[in-house]
């Protein structure tokens, strides 16, 4: 799909609220991005980018410029489930996608739009599909299609900090299937074994954290469903296991540590744990905007993942995360972004990308 293009519009705070709450209001879940794609591509179209569309993987592509050097700002498009009303409230917005990571996108968007950018740079804004899955189908279409000089992730940071690592990941689903015994005997019942598995899970961790003591720095271990039942004779149970992998260790690592004595494993949505290099270009332009702006910049390493693992071992530029919002509030019931700071982000980023 691609926009007709139309009088670019001058991208003032108004305009840029609106934005934010047009896109928060537009749901989409992770397969579902459709609308919000199309939402996006023509408000883009209208706002001074030279090409506005859809590419193949369902990606909502805004490009300025026509320079040798592509800067790509690769935000996700999609949320996590669950919609909580959206509403303002003061100059909160609250919606699901409000910080993760919708207010990041957006603030993409307006700074490209605001930007002074030199002639030889052609900048690329994406949000990406299914960033949320285990597919991160977006991303993954993106680093086939450019090869970036440097490159923004949209991850909420708060304004004044900057993003520079993401641990690894990795789920594990655990099944067994068996014949049953009379609940007086010795014999494990089928909820048993799964309940051994995850106790193993949680040695290994334990004893993969035994020296560790930075957050960062250490394995991860969550046990996020279990079921079991039985038909006749047979009984069966199942785990989802998903783990968040230092830089220390592979996701490949994990999984042949923990393959089980009965019973069988599914490994999948492996991603390797990743750091960015903190004294580049890109990383110094961001700094120099946050001080501009009256801000003390910091770096920050994040326990989830992002399509910054994705990319960042393809495109091997700089790179870095960065957005408004506190992402403590990800995926909840309370997601809310502060109007203000999303402003100031704006005002941030355009700083930053003139910088460069």
């Amino acid at each position: 799909m691609v926009s007709e293009l139309n009088i670019p519009t001058a991208v003032d705070n108004k305009i840029a609220e609106q934005l934010i709450h047009d896109l928060v209001a537009t749901e989409s879940p992770s397969t579902q991005e459709a609308p919000a794609s199309a939402l996006l591509v023509e408000w883009m179209s209208q706002h001074g980018y030279d090409e506005a569309f859809v590419d193949e993987a369902g990606n909502a592509v805004g490009i300025i410029g026509n320079g040798s050097r592509d800067i790509v700002l690769l935000g996700h498009i999609d949320t996590f489930a669950g919609n909580p009303p959206v509403k303002i409230e003061g100059r909160l917005l609250y919606g699901r996608g409000s910080v993760d990571a919708k207010g990041s996108l957006c603030t993409f968007a307006v700074a490209a739009a605001r930007a002074n950018l030199p002639d030889d740079v052609r900048l690329i804004v994406i949000g990406a599909v299914e960033e949320e899955a285990a597919s991160s189908k977006g991303a993954r279409f993106a680093a086939t299609q450019y090869q970036p000089e440097m490159c923004v992730i949209g991850e909420p940071s708060n304004w004044d900090r900057i993003t520079l690592g993401y641990k690894g990941r990795l789920l594990l689903e655990y099944e067994w299937r068996g014949a049953l015994a009379h609940s007086a005997g010795q014999a494990l019942s089928a909820p048993e074994h799964a309940v051994n598995y995850w106790q193993t899970v949680q040695a290994y961790t334990a004893e993969i954290n035994a020296d560790e003591t930075r957050i960062f720095g250490q394995l991860d271990a969550t046990l996020q469903e279990i079921n079991s039942g039985q038909d006749g004779a047979y009984g069966w149970s199942r785990a989802l296991v998903g783990f968040r992998i230092p830089p220390t260790i592979t996701p490949q690592d994990v999984e042949a540590a923990l393959q089980p004595e009965t019973g069988t494993i599914r490994a999948y949505g492996h991603e390797v744990a990743f750091v960015a290099d903190k004294n580049n270009p890109l990383s110094r332009a961001f700094r120099g905007a946050i001080r501009a702006n009256e801000g003390t910049p910091r770096f920050v390493h994040k326990t989830g993942t992002a399509d910054m693992n994705i990319v960042a071992p393809i495109w091997n530029c700089p790179i870095v995360a960065y957005g408004p919002g506190d992402s403590a509030l990800d995926h909840t019931p309370d997601e809310h972004l502060d109007l203000d700071e999303y402003l100031r982000a704006i005002d941030v980023l355009s700083d930053t990308l003139s910088r460069l």
